[in-house]
Parts: C-alpha cells; sequence; structure tokens
C-alpha cells in the first residue's frame, strides 16, 4: 500500500525544500538558505536530491542533501535552483516536479530554475521570469508560459520566479517579509549585508548593465555623461553635439552600439538615480526629481509608474533603507 506524503506543515513551521542536482548553481541554493534560515523557527529547510545522493555543483563544490526526493515531505514551499544541470534536466527530478510540486503551498524558482519548472508544465499559463541570458530559450521552448524578461522576480498565484543568481535572495526575502513582516525581512538583510530587497518589478540590470557599452570613443563618453550628469539636458541634439555627430547619425549609432534608444538609456539612468537618492536619503521628492532631471515631481512619478510599476512616494516608504 502506497503512503501518501503529509500534507504542508502549519505556518507556524513551514518547511522549506530545496531541490538539488548535479552542476546546481551554489549561490541559487545557498544564498536563499541563509535568508530563510535568518528567520530562525520559522522555517525549517530541508534538501534532497533525486537519490539522496551528494551533488556537485558547477562551481566544484559538493552539496550533502538531506534525504532523497521520493522520501521528502510536501513542503510549504518548495524552492528549485538553477545552475548548468537545467541543460539536460535529469528526468527523475523533473518527474518529481510534476508530480508532487503541485501539492506544495508555495513553488519558488531561482535564476534558470524556471526551465525545470516549465519542462515540469508548472508554468504553463503563468507569468514568468528567469535569467535574463535564459528568457529567449525559456520562451522559445515553452510558448505556453508568459516570459516577462525584465523584472528580477515574477509571483503568479502560487508560483513565483526569480531572475539570475542573487535574484533569489531578493524573493527569499520577499517571501519571508510576507510569511513573518517586513522587520523580519530587513533584519535578516541587514545581516546578509543585502542593504535593501529590490522590488521585483525592478529591471535585472542596471542602467549601465543594461546597455552594452559601445564600441567608438565618443559614445562611450556620452553613455559615461549621462550617468553622471543626469540632471543637464540630455536630449538627443544635446547628446549629438557632445559626441559631435547630426542628431540622425547620433541616434541611429547609439543604439546599433548600446541596444537602447538615447531616450530609453536615459530614463533608465535617471529612474536609477532618483530610485538609489530614494533608499539612502531623506531628501524631498520635488529635491530629488530635480536632481535626476525631471522637471516636476510629476514628470519623475510617471517614469516610476511607467518602469517600475510604483510611485516615488510609495518606492521609497516601502524600500528605504533605515538605520
Amino acid at each position: 500500500m502506497t503512503r501518501m506524503p503529509p500534507r504542508p506543515q502549519a505556518p507556524s513551521t513551514r518547511t522549506v525544500l530545496v531541490t538539488l542536482y548535479d552542476q546546481v548553481q551554489s549561490l541559487d541554493v545557498t544564498g536563499p538558505v541563509e535568508v530563510f534560515t535568518g528567520a530562525g523557527a520559522g522555517y525549517r529547510v530541508r534538501t534532497a536530491s533525486p537519490d539522496g545522493a551528494p551533488v556537485r555543483t558547477s562551481s566544484g563544490l559538493t552539496l550533502v542533501p538531506d534525504l532523497a526526493l521520493d522520501g521528502a515531505p510536501v513542503p510549504h514551499t518548495l524552492l528549485v535552483p538553477g545552475g548548468h544541470g537545467t541543460r539536460h534536466p535529469d528526468p527523475r527530478l523533473v518527474g518529481w516536479l510534476r508530480e508532487h510540486a503541485p501539492r506544495a503551498e508555495r513553488i519558488v524558482s531561482v535564476c534558470t530554475g524556471a526551465l525545470l519548472l516549465a519542462e515540469a508544465g508548472l508554468l504553463d499559463g503563468r507569468r514568468a521570469t528567469t535569467h535574463w541570458a535564459y528568457c529567449a530559450r525559456l520562451a522559445r521552448e515553452h510558448p505556453a508560459v508568459e516570459v516577462d524578461p525584465d523584472p528580477i522576480y515574477v509571483r503568479d498565484g502560487k508560483v513565483a520566479t526569480s531572475a539570475g543568481v542573487t535574484a533569489g535572495i531578493d524573493l527569499a526575502l520577499a517571501l519571508v517579509e510576507e510569511d513573518h513582516g517586513r522587520d523580519t525581512a530587513l533584519a535578516i538583510a541587514r545581516a546578509l549585508v543585502v542593504f535593501l530587497r529590490r522590488p521585483g518589478n525592478q529591471a535585472q540590470f542596471s542602467a549601465q548593465l543594461a546597455a552594452q557599452t559601445a564600441r567608438r570613443e565618443p559614445l562611450r563618453e556620452v553613455q559615461q555623461w549621462v550617468t553622471e550628469h543626469p540632471e543637464e539636458d540630455l536630449s538627443v541634439d544635446a547628446l549629438a553635439a557632445r559626441a559631435r555627430l547630426s542628431p540622425r547619425h547620433f541616434a541611429r549609432a547609439f543604439r546599433a552600439e548600446t541596444g537602447l534608444t538615447p531616450g530609453r538609456y536615459v530614463e533608465r539612468v535617471r529612474v536609477e538615480h532618483a530610485r538609489r537618492l530614494l533608499e539612502d536619503t531623506a531628501d524631498g521628492v520635488e529635491e530629488i526629481s530635480r536632481a535626476s532631471g525631471y522637471g516636476t515631481p510629476e514628470a519623475m512619478r510617471r517614469a516610476f509608474l511607467r518602469t517600475l510599476g510604483t510611485p516615488p512616494a510609495e518606492y521609497r516608504l516601502r524600500f528605504r533603507a533605515r538605520p
């Protein structure tokens, strides 16, 4: 007679089960684990591999699981990390996820762990994200998944997916905040020297990383100028004059070499500059809007809503560092 796994534990003793497999990304595992264990008695973290045997991570570390997947109880939170092992998924792991994961209260993936969830059919009809370099693959191989390449994490019902590597820490902190409150999540973030929990709809890249570095020196100098002077006139005409190019030639060359239009690059730089001032200073919204190159607080508000999905005042309320 087959014994049914026990039901998820009561919220006061939430079990977090982390799946392990060969060539898993070690930080995808240890980052969220440090967050959940930092909450103390609120979580019981267990690790499991398909056969219970130790696994070797993509960086060469050996991780010893607590048990085999077949003997694992249904957890409150099932966490599936990413890594090189997702390139050729272990069919035992995918089969276990397909059969058992739907019974968990929450299903969470980090980085390319989303590919394993998709392979098990757990992302069909859902919005999801993964590491920026694998979003196209996720969309191509699993057309039933609504892939959003921009956010650092996405929640869709009981399923949460995060972007590359360290974004798993942000998602884990968000889950701790959901379970135990903001003060607990911020205390863990400080202990880990993660200064702030990033909002899920924050872009995976900073403005500088999102754009490629231009090959030609005049365009590289313009990129640097924009970053250092967000409050200046950053119109195409002004930037083209700085690069000593015609506006039309400049706009075409900038996009070709960086992957972004000048306007889009400027918007990202200004939003990022304003976001950091909101997080790290007590300056007023009007002062920050001027320092970030917005003519008015309303212009900054529209940019925040367009880029982050939240107004500046709410962003500060949720994500400003506290002493």
